[in-house]
């Protein structure tokens, strides 16, 4: 009777562990099984999402084999709890994962981030189409004139051209272009305060918004690093003597629509606010987003007796200290692009 007994609970041991072993390599096969993407793909998970919800959703969208959803969560939740906790956000899965391997990195994962880049010298208006056109992310902006946008970010003025700062920005899912301009303003807020507070002495500017009017003329004018300090040097000494600045982009800007890649002599002689042939100082917002570069230089320019610049031919500029020497210059730059053509 006791082997009788013996035997039997052997063989319950032996089927106990059969069942067990059947189960763990059932999961093993579930859990390997190649999630069935082609390309990097985002999954958002909603707060409250459960395990049992994500496992019918991967079967749904045909990424994995069918199975009895509610079954399996449970039985991974006893054999692999680890890849069942899952946080919310959006995550990006990558092709080739194993099921486990997706889980897990939507367990220990970081959420999918964007960027979107700014570059110096772009105006407000480009920045709205970049909004418009980016991806995932809530364009609350669409509908907003530029009067809105600036209450809703409780910046005290009607435009918002310069008021950004330049640079690269990454973002969630979620996220709106309010969002990102906010920060951005914020980015320029701080880096106008570092530079303002640093600036040279004796500057024939009135406070950090002309320095920032002045840095956005400068990106305008140069992409050239190295030529940033010295450009600005030009304007600070007509400034200082009571001189025209006479820059084209500040024509440009106040054509606004009527600009079509052309300044003309009546152009040159139309009236704007912001025609620096026609009006004396700076004009009076900025014509451009700047980066930190700019800003820099607007304060800090180079120590020269130049009032003349033009282009080179080569990618710089020729800077000259009178008329003639510029008139030269002009003729140089001339003489160059008749022999390209």
């Amino acid at each position: 009777m006791f082997k009788k007994l013996l035997l039997l609970c052997v063989c319950l041991v032996v089927v106990a562990a059969g069942a067990v072993f059947y189960v763990k390599n059932q999961m093993d096969t579930y859990l390997g099984q190649t999630v069935s993407i082609q390309e990097p793909t985002l999954v958002t998970i909603e707060s409250g999402t459960s395990f049992n919800s994500i496992l019918r959703r991967f079967e749904t969208d045909n990424w994995i084999q069918s199975a009895d959803a509610d079954y399996v969560a449970k039985l991974i939740r006893r054999l692999h709890p680890e890849v069942t906790q899952l946080k919310a956000g959006t995550f990006e899965l990558e092709p080739n994962l194993s099921l486990k391997e997706a889980l897990l990195s939507l367990v220990n994962g970081k959420e999918a981030q964007f960027s979107i880049t700014f570059v110096e010298g772009s105006t407000f208006k480009e920045w709205r189409t970049q909004f418009d056109e980016a991806p995932h992310l809530v364009h609350s902006t669409v509908d907003m004139s530029e009067q809105e946008i600036a209450k809703e970010l409780g910046i005290e003025r009607d435009k918002l051209e310069g008021l950004f700062l330049a640079n690269t920005y990454h973002y969630t899912v979620g996220m709106s272009d309010l969002d990102i301009m906010r920060r951005a303003n914020t980015s320029l807020n701080q880096t106008l305060e570092k530079y303002w507070g640093g600036r040279q002495e004796k500057l024939p500017l009135k406070n950090a918004y002309e320095a920032l009017i002045l840095a956005s003329i400068i990106e305008k004018e140069t992409a050239v690093p190295e030529e940033r300090p010295l450009v600005s040097s030009v304007f600070v000494n007509r400034l200082n003597i009571g001189m025209r600045l006479q820059t084209d982009p500040t024509v440009i800007y106040g054509m606004g629509d009527k600009y079509q890649g052309n300044i003309r002599k009546r152009d040159l002689q139309t009236p704007t606010p912001y025609n620096t042939y026609t009006i004396f100082g700076l004009p009076p917002t900025p014509i451009a987003m700047v980066g930190e570069e700019a800003i820099a230089a607007s304060v800090d320019p180079d120590d020269s007796k130049y009032l003349y610049f033009v282009a080179s031919g080569e990618g710089g500029h020729v800077f000259s200290k009178n008329l003639r020497d510029h008139n030269r210059a002009v003729q140089e730059y001339l003489r160059k692009l008749r022999a390209r053509k």
